[in-house]
């Protein structure tokens, strides 16, 4: 059989209008390129609450649900049963597809399948908080800090269990980033191929003139680091403009003085108009990978990083001895406020923006174009399919 005679699902943890993000357009890019190339997939998630121009991405595939959509806040508050959702993903039913593809950031890598169905699995991440970041999220958990922290930690340790033993029931593993395929080696055991997520390069422009501003998108989350960012920005006296929104906002801005602003969300335009002209794009918190960086390049802005994580696949040191790599930013090799600080000021004080051209970072940003992404992708599904097929005769 071939792969456009078959029956394929997508299958994704979520659909949220408050939290979309990189893994969502990872899933909207497989499903237009599967549409395009083989058949129509069907599409299945936990559970889904988006709408408008994000629903039209999907065009007129129905999304299938699980039994979570029904009950109180499931469309809109899911964590809130994460104890419940290793159960809930395997209800779901996908016994008819021959080609299961899952893009998984915690769960829809746990499907149930049969030897007869190939599973590739587009991992963003293994289950952050039941791994290596368990001890932040307790420190930020309001049930632990109300005397649930045991309870909390009995969960984490069955939810780390499920994540390892659902990992061992899949055929393929794609990783986004050499560091999601290091941590996917340590905590599943298992190797994977890294093809780096699409970015929508063609977005942005370069040409703009550049501003006296420095730019940080994120969700404003505990694990983005924004507040180290504000820190080192209060002392610099420097305006930073943050864009995006999230349950930290409030914190961060009683904690900032009068050059930093915020934005909240804003339209992708003028998203793409603050990136054009600052001066340059700062990060303080590891990404699995980091689009926002790689689109900040395709603008034509320099990026200020802390140097771990997947923006090591993206972002090479202007100190770094290797002359062969386009040079695209600064990387600080400790997340502190201190190493943000002295970074900012070496940028400023010798005038390092000066080394970068605009023109060069909109090149290098292309590596990692849709285009590319779908080569890749479609590459690696007719190697793995082939091989399937072959064992199973």
């Amino acid at each position: 059989m071939k792969i456009k005679d078959s029956n394929i699902a997508i299958i994704h943890d979520w659909f949220l209008q408050k939290s979309f993000g990189g893994s969502e357009k990872v899933t909207f890019t497989l499903n237009n390129y599967l549409n395009e190339s083989y058949s129509s997939p069907d599409i299945f998630a936990l559970t889904s609450n988006i709408q408008n121009s994000k629903r039209n991405n999907f065009e007129n595939s129905k999304i299938i649900t699980s039994f979570i959509q029904s009950l109180p806040f499931g469309k809109t508050n899911v964590q809130s049963y994460l104890p419940c959702l290793p159960y809930a993903i395997e209800q779901l039913d996908l016994r008819k597809y021959d080609l299961i593809i899952s893009s998984s950031h915690a769960f829809a890598k746990g499907i149930l399948s049969s030897p007869d169905q190939l599973h590739i699995s587009y991992v963003h991440t293994p289950m952050r908080y039941a791994w290596d970041q368990m001890h932040t999220y307790l420190e930020k958990s309001t049930l632990s800090k109300l005397g649930f922290e045991f309870p909390i930690r009995f969960m984490l340790y069955k939810l780390r269990a499920w994540d390892f033993y659902s990992s061992q029931r899949l055929d393929y593993i794609i990783s986004n980033s050499n560091f999601t395929s290091k941590r996917i080696k340590k905590y599943w055991g298992l190797e994977s191929e890294v093809i780096h997520p699409p970015v929508d390069i063609k977005r942005f422009n370069y040409k703009n003139s550049r501003g006296e501003f420095y730019l940080s998108l994120n969700r404003l989350v505990p694990n983005k680091r924004i507040d180290l960012l504000i820190k080192a920005f209060n002392k610099l006296n420097l305006p930073l403009i943050i864009i995006g929104d999230g349950p930290e906002r409030f914190k961060l801005e009683k904690i900032s003085n009068s050059n930093v602003k915020f934005l909240g969300k804003i339209s992708d335009r003028e998203v793409e108009n603050y990136m054009s002209r600052c001066k340059a794009f700062v990060y303080a918190g590891i990404e699995d990978f980091g689009i926002a960086p790689v689109e900040a390049m395709a603008s034509g802005a320099p990026i200020i990083a802390y140097g771990k994580g997947g923006v090591l696949d993206t972002v090479n040191c202007l100190n770094e001895k290797n002359k062969e790599k386009v040079q695209n930013g600064l990387l600080f090799k400790k997340q502190t406020s201190e190493d943000i600080f002295d970074t900012i000021s070496c940028f400023e004080d010798k005038k390092l923006w000066k080394k970068f051209n605009p023109e060069t970072l909109n090149e290098y940003s292309q590596n990692f174009s849709i285009e590319n992404f779908i080569n890749k992708i479609d590459f690696s599904l007719n190697k793995a399919w082939e091989k399937f097929n072959k064992k199973n005769k």
